[in-house]
C-alpha cells in the first residue's frame, strides 16, 4: 500500500510538472478580468419583468443573442492571453524586447475591461463607443507588436481584432438607434 502511494504522489509530481504555468496564467488572466468587468452588469442584461436597461434599448436586428457574448469572450480572451504568452516566451520572460508588447498588452487589456461599466453601469453609449475606438487602436498596435515577435500570435490576435471591429459597429448602431432617449442619469 505504501508503495502505491509513492508512485501515486511521484505520478502527480510528474503531472503538475507538465503544467505550464506561466501559459495557464497568462490565459487566465484576462477571462479573470473580463469575468470581474462583468459584474458591472448586474441587473442592466436581463431580468424577468423585462426592465433591464440592455432589453429597453432598441437594437439592431444583427445584434448577437445575449448568451453568445460569454463564450465568444472567453474564446477571445484565452486566445490573446496564449499570444501574450508566446511573447513572453519569445523574448525570453520579461526583458527589454518584451516590455512594449507585453505593456501594450496590458493597456488595451485596461481598455476592453473598463468598457463594460460605461456601456452597461453607466449607460454612456456615445462615451463608450469613443472607449471602444480607442481599444481598437490599442489592440491594433498591440497585435503588429506581437507579430513583430512572432508572426503565429496571429491566429490569436486577429479573431479578437474582428469580433472588436464588430463589437464597435454594435455599439455604434446602439448609440445611433437610442440618442434621443433619456439615460436614468438624466430621468433623475
Amino acid at each position: 500500500m505504501a508503495n502505491e502511494q509513492v508512485g501515486l504522489l511521484m505520478f502527480q509530481q510528474h503531472q503538475l510538472k507538465m503544467i505550464n504555468l506561466p501559459a495557464l496564467g497568462s490565459i487566465l488572466l484576462p477571462n479573470v478580468g473580463g469575468w470581474a468587468s462583468t459584474l458591472t452588469m448586474a441587473g442592466q442584461v436581463r431580468n424577468q419583468d423585462g426592465t433591464a436597461w440592455y432589453q429597453t434599448i432598441k437594437k439592431p436586428s444583427w445584434n448577437p443573442p445575449n448568451w453568445a457574448f460569454g463564450p465568444a469572450w472567453t474564446a477571445l480572451y484565452s486566445g490573446m492571453g496564449y499570444a501574450s504568452y508566446m511573447v513572453y516566451k519569445d523574448c525570453g520572460g520579461i526583458t527589454d524586447k518584451a516590455v512594449i508588447p507585453l505593456a501594450l498588452y496590458g493597456s488595451q487589456l485596461i481598455f476592453n475591461w473598463t468598457w463594460t461599466p460605461v456601456f452597461f453601469r453607466m449607460h454612456l453609449i456615445g462615451l463608450a463607443f469613443l472607449h471602444m475606438l480607442i481599444l481598437d487602436a490599442a489592440a491594433a498596435v498591440c497585435a503588429v507588436s506581437f507579430y513583430e515577435i512572432n508572426p503565429k500570435t496571429a491566429y490569436f490576435m486577429l479573431p479578437y481584432l474582428g469580433w472588436l471591429s464588430f463589437a464597435t459597429c454594435l455599439n455604434y448602431t446602439i448609440w445611433q438607434l437610442n440618442k434621443d432617449k433619456k439615460s436614468d442619469k438624466d430621468k433623475e
